[in-house]
């Protein structure tokens, strides 16, 4: 027992000297120049807290639209293969802390004897154990990289859900834009049908003629072709939503164009919270992080390996126990420890130019859904003028055709400019929200939040 004792004191010693030498350090971001610059903030957006605080529970005020991006969180496929990928990382990372705890195995042994006296039985019990001392770093560098990869699986599953909500959210109101221009083009049929009524009135009365009669029923058809075309949009996106969501083809329950409400104050923020709040980002660093060990640990294959070995062995004689170190020194291995190194340090590279590269993608995409919301404000604005005065227009020149002031041609070309600026004032108002969603999805889509 005594020499049991001074072997482990002298192991111990070994390691406690070995490991005060210890030569790595945990990851550390690295010093990014650019990072105040990451993209331009326009100077009537930066009057309030960035949008990017704001869950997707306060961000969309549509109740429906909350309901529906709640049973995406539940069903969608990519989201739910996400989830199972995280557990995944965290059965690699339990494996990785498990490392360092020693191993134990229990083997039995029996067995008879013949001879000329007649047949012994023998037996052995023999529990041993083996440890393997961390002193060069490999076991702790493992287990960091494998909590780098849970972390970027967290992260991954995050930008998965950002990106499922932001998709959710605008085929929601994809949904919704298309029920408004169905519901103009169906009202301006109805308009249509009026004024061939009103034609044919006056060609009685010899007012008009027969060639205006039949350009008002050519463009009542026209109309009626894009109802048939709208419904068939309709159907389809119907259908795009239902896989999405996960759920079979379903007539999707929603709001009306006219009733969304947003924030009223937009902010881009800060460049660091791109860093703070975009999963994607966060997954791109990580996976630096990653690489960093992995380089780590392939430089402590250069490295002895230091092993505590010992069993306690019972059979029939007594007790025998046995407590010994190994060090075991790599000489030679066809260099393959000097590849996996240069291999581990290129894949380092590799990921510090992903992760900026992301950073300035990120930078982009903020920057284009500014502008695209600024400009899409400015052209809706635009679009309800232009819609008053053309309203004005037509009453003013079905007015005058009634009393034959003039001709149908004018009354045709008002009511189809009405009918293209109603239109048109429908789309910049989706593409509107589309910019504001782009926005709160660039900036990280509240993720923190949510917590989930």
């Amino acid at each position: 027992m005594q020499k049991l004792i001074y072997k482990i004191i002298i192991v111990a010693a070994a390691i406690l000297s070995f490991s005060s030498c210890s030569m790595y350090r945990e990851y550390e971001r690295p010093k990014l120049h650019y990072l105040d610059s990451l993209y331009r903030r326009l100077p009537d957006l930066q009057d309030s807290s960035s949008i990017a605080e704001l869950s997707w529970r306060e961000f969309f005020a549509d109740t429906t639209l909350q309901e529906w991006i709640r049973l995406g969180i539940s069903f969608n496929t990519d989201l739910s293969i996400a989830r199972f990928k995280v557990e995944q990382a965290q059965a690699s990372l339990h494996a990785a802390r498990r490392a360092f705890f020693p191993s134990a195995s229990l083997s039995a042994e029996t067995g008879a004897t013949m001879t000329g006296d007649g047949s012994s039985m023998s037996y052995s019990l023999t529990p041993s154990f083996s440890w393997e001392a961390d002193i060069f770093g490999k076991l702790t560098n493992a287990k960091r990289s494998a909590a780098a990869a849970v972390e970027q699986s967290v992260a991954y599953r995050q930008a998965v859900q950002t990106q499922l909500i932001a998709t959710i959210a605008e085929t929601y109101y994809t949904l919704l834009m298309l029920d408004a221009q169905l519901a103009v083009s169906q009202r301006t049929q109805k308009t249509w049908e009026e004024n061939i009524r009103t034609l044919e009135a006056l060609k009685m009365a010899g007012k008009t003629n027969e060639a205006a009669v039949l350009q008002a029923k050519a463009n009542m058809l026209d109309v009626q072709n894009s109802v048939y075309v709208l419904h068939k949009k309709i159907f389809e996106t119907e259908n795009a939503f239902s896989s999405l969501i996960g759920i079979v083809p379903i007539i999707i329950d929603r709001g009306s164009l006219d009733n969304q409400t947003f924030v009223e104050h937009l902010s881009g923020g800060l460049p660091a919270e791109i860093l703070s709040n975009r999963p994607d980002v966060r997954q791109a660093e990580l996976q630096l992080m990653q690489a960093y060990y992995a380089t780590n640990q392939a430089r402590a294959s250069f490295y002895p390996t230091v092993k505590l070995d010992g069993f306690l062995r019972f059979d029939p004689s007594g007790f025998i126990t046995d407590l010994g170190a190994s060090l075991m020194q790599p000489l030679y291995a066809r260099g393959l420890n000097k590849a996996q190194l240069r291999k581990a340090e290129a894949q380092q590279k590799i990921a510090l130019y992903e992760f900026r590269q992301k950073l300035l993608d990120a930078g982009v995409e903020v920057n284009d859904a500014l502008v695209a919301l600024k400009t899409a404000q400015s052209m809706v604005k635009i679009d309800k003028k232009q819609i008053v005065h053309l309203q004005a227009a037509v009453w003013n020149t079905q007015l005058l055709m009634k009393h034959g002031n003039t001709n149908y041609l004018e009354v045709l070309t008002a009511q189809q400019k009405l009918l293209q600026a109603e239109l048109s004032e429908i789309s910049d108002r989706y593409e509107e929200i589309r910019s504001v969603i782009n926005l709160y999805h660039a900036l990280g889509g509240g993720y923190r939040k949510d917590g989930n």
